[in-house]
């Protein structure tokens, strides 16, 4: 039993070291057949966050292998245990945890892909947001002078590394023996019209003009930063893609 002095809260605190410790918590005595029951306990709890941190990044396990994601996810539960039971937002840590975990040293871009997945997630959970019809955009006399407002699963994910297709090439069907891109890459996440997640990897200029727009400056403006990274950019592609994917949310005139 526990000792009196550390109440509920005590045993609470104890009961969740011990679930990623090892052994019985902290100030519990028992017998045998109950530390048993509470090992059974403990690895059935380890075995469901590691399913559920697999769910999450499934393109970081296809890259190391189901069994090093799995040796490499208790050492993640034990450094960074759920602080709720709503897992909702566990795994934010993922990422910085890979890119300090010394036997991935060699997968540099590992990180970044995890980051990837991480947006996905949050941009699949974002809230509802009701897109803009065409007309709004298509119909302003001064576009320059023009708002745009994204959705809130809209996100972007720099990389010094080609993750964007990197994970891409490490989707179900997909070919990573094929994957042929090189160099740093812009990953654009959003939450499409069918609840799809896709990601893009975007050119210099596309980058430029969808980073402005989520600062919230005006259409023109952002056109030029897109033209300043990549010379004769044309936005078209992009906001036509965006309004598409029922990315643009709120078109107005700019403050």
């Amino acid at each position: 039993m526990l000792a009196p002095a550390e109440g509920h809260g005590g045993f609470v605190a104890a009961f969740r070291a011990g679930l990623v410790g090892g052994g019985l918590p902290e100030g519990v005595t028992a017998v045998a057949e109950a530390e048993q029951r509470f090992a059974v306990y403990r690895n059935n709890v380890a075995h469901s966050l590691t399913e559920a941190l697999a769910r999450r990044f499934p393109a970081v396990s296809r890259l190391v292998g189901d069994a090093f994601f799995r040796a490499m996810a208790r050492v993640f539960i034990a450094q960074h245990p759920p602080a709720s039971p709503v897992l909702l937002d566990w795994g934010a840590e993922f990422p910085g945890f890979l890119k300090g975990f010394p036997p991935v040293a060699g997968l540099p871009y590992l990180p970044d892909v995890a980051r990837i997945e991480r947006a996905r997630g949050l941009a699949y959970h974002a809230a509802d947001a009701v897109a803009v019809s065409p007309a709004a955009l298509a119909g302003a006399t001064s576009p320059e002078a023009l708002r745009l407002v994204l959705h809130p699963s809209v996100a972007l994910v720099a990389s010094a590394w080609p993750a964007a297709s990197i994970w891409a090439a490490n989707q179900p069907g997909a070919d990573a023996a094929g994957m042929r891109a090189q160099g740093p890459e812009l990953a654009l996440i959003l939450r499409d019209r069918a609840l799809e997640v896709p990601v893009r990897a975007l050119a210099p200029g596309d980058a430029a003009l969808v980073a402005a727009l989520l600062a919230g400056q005006a259409l023109g403006p952002a056109a030029l930063r897109g033209q300043l990274a990549e010379p004769g950019h044309d936005p078209a592609a992009v906001l036509g893609y965006l309004m598409a994917a029922g990315a643009i949310i709120e078109v107005g005139e700019a403050a």
